[in-house]
């Protein structure tokens, strides 16, 4: 177990007589200590359920942009906003990845009570989200519309509606990279809560904001859909406004530094890229991934009754595991880089064991709806007609073991992320995303008829490859090796 000795800097204790130990140490209890020192399961499930609920509430929020445009502009208006956050999600996975190895600093120096180090890498981060979002993404972003829409080969009626949508998400991104800037760090550093609230007040406000910016109202002109663009930067720039005045009061878990390295650290963000970039690649290698698997569906000889049956059961219905799983990924990964920061590498271990029980037994009971009620949950999309019942059915029945396997691999996806190890991930990825499902469809397509439940079956190839390998990469233990540290503030950049 750790003790107060174990939770201020080597030097001081070794040094120091018991009085400056316990004046030393007495202010630095900012971070929650229980998930480096109390029992595991409710320090994992604290961080947990706060996350999933805030992935859930970060979905239903894109849902609200498409019913609202879909009842009051039309179909044309889903299609624009469908094109423009699959241009817009490549870039936010990219650039988010720089949070992952923000995350990893932040929950190995709280787990060490390095609040200092802690304070000065949020803020690097923030810089770097600040930059790149302000005097490159929305620059380039504005001029490269066009093209962008051009080579998802958007119709030009979608795109006339698609264009002012994208130009305004990308002119005012910064807002939305605020937000998931803060939600990564205060996680990290043990704060799960704070996340949540600021979700669901970013939701609220899109909402009224969009129900008047689409339709109008009183004076206010009908913006369509660029007024619902226009709602989501406004209300993520709310929010960010408020959490960089609480960032800057020092009134959560998490500040900005006061008075000195308020400049560009670079070794601070050397590592921030280190240890992110290769996230950024793997989300990218995945959304490819799913474009070329979409392309399979497609050529299907029942390829618009498959489409609609992997929208509903794959895009909509799974997402109530993935949504859990990554929950707890985003949980595995803090309370895994906190106890090794706090030199407790078997407790880090054991803090990923919980959260994969508990993405097992969550994504049970989700199986356990798609096993035994999947025409009922169809339904609930309007899906009515025989040939798409048929093949959702067959989906769902395969991802209710799917869901098994995945909820395992994300939990172990956060420890190896969380401890450091963002490499691993990435080559998993590319064989179990890309490889082996698209492999087992292309040579299927090579030698006979390529049917829907033979893509099923490569889905489900892909996710227990994911869980073998991530598995087995995690008890290899190397991340327990891992160093995360930057230079001293007396020797820092700026």
């Amino acid at each position: 177990m750790s003790n107060v000795s174990t939770q201020t800097a080597p030097v001081v204790v070794e040094s120091a007589t018991e009085p400056v130990i316990q004046e030393a140490a007495s202010p630095k209890r900012r971070y929650d200590r229980s998930i480096v020192e109390g029992p595991l399961q409710p320090a994992v499930w604290k961080l947990a359920w706060p996350a999933m609920l805030t992935n859930v509430v970060g979905g239903l929020q894109g849902m609200v942009d498409h019913v609202l445009v879909g009842n009051l502009i039309g179909y044309r208006a889903n299609a624009a906003i469908g094109v423009s956050w699959q241009i817009i999600i490549v870039v936010i996975v990219f650039i988010s990845s720089v949070f992952t190895g923000m995350s990893v600093l932040v929950s190995r120096f709280a787990g060490a009570n390095e609040e200092e180090k802690v304070n000065r890498t949020v803020y690097q981060a923030f810089l770097i989200a600040l930059i790149i979002s302000v005097a490159i993404m929305a620059p380039i972003g504005y001029f490269a519309s066009p093209a962008l829409l051009d080579l998802v080969n958007a119709a030009p009626e979608v795109k006339t509606e698609a264009l002012p949508f994208l130009r305004i998400m990308f002119l005012f991104s910064f807002g939305m990279f605020i937000f998931f800037m803060l939600s990564t760090a205060l996680r990290s550093a043990g704060d799960a809560r704070t996340p949540m609230i600021l979700g669901l007040a970013m939701t609220i406000l899109n909402l009224g904001l969009n129900l008047i910016l689409i339709r109008g109202l009183g004076p206010i002109p009908a913006f369509g859909t660029a007024g619902a663009a226009m709602g989501t930067v406004i209300a993520s720039g709310l929010i960010a406004v408020y959490s960089l005045w609480r960032l800057w009061t020092g009134t959560w878990v998490i500040s900005f530094p006061r008075v000195t390295g308020l400049g560009l650290d670079w070794g601070i963000i050397k590592s921030l890229f280190k240890f992110g970039l290769p996230t950024g690649i793997q989300g990218i290698a995945m959304n490819i991934g799913g474009v070329l698997m979409l392309s399979f569906i497609g050529s299907l000889a029942q390829s618009a009754a498959a489409q609609a049956a992997f929208a509903v059961s794959y895009t909509e219905l799974f997402s109530l595991v993935t949504w859990t799983a990554i929950g707890l990924m985003g949980a595995a990964a803090a309370v895994a880089g906190q106890n090794l920061g706090a030199g407790h590498p078997d407790r880090a271990d054991s803090a990923v064991h919980v959260a994969a029980r508990f993405g097992f037994v969550l994504a049970m009971i989700v199986g356990t709806f798609f096993l035994f009620f999947p025409r009922q949950l169809l339904s609930i999309f309007g899906m009515q007609d025989p040939a798409v019942v048929h093949i959702g059915v067959q989906l769902l029945r395969v991802l209710s073991v799917s869901g098994l396997l995945i909820a395992v691999a994300l939990t172990c996806t956060g420890g190896l992320q969380g401890t450091g190890d963002t490499k691993s991930p990435l080559y998993i990825s590319i064989i179990s995303q890309i490889v082996v499902p698209l492999g087992i469809c292309f040579v299927i397509k090579q030698t006979s008829k390529l049917d829907p439940i033979d893509i099923w079956i490569a889905i489900l190839c892909g996710h227990a490859a994911r869980c073998a390998l991530s598995v087995i990469r995690f008890k290899q233990g190397k991340w327990r090796t891992i160093k995360v540290d930057i230079a001293p503030k007396a020797t820092a950049n700026g």
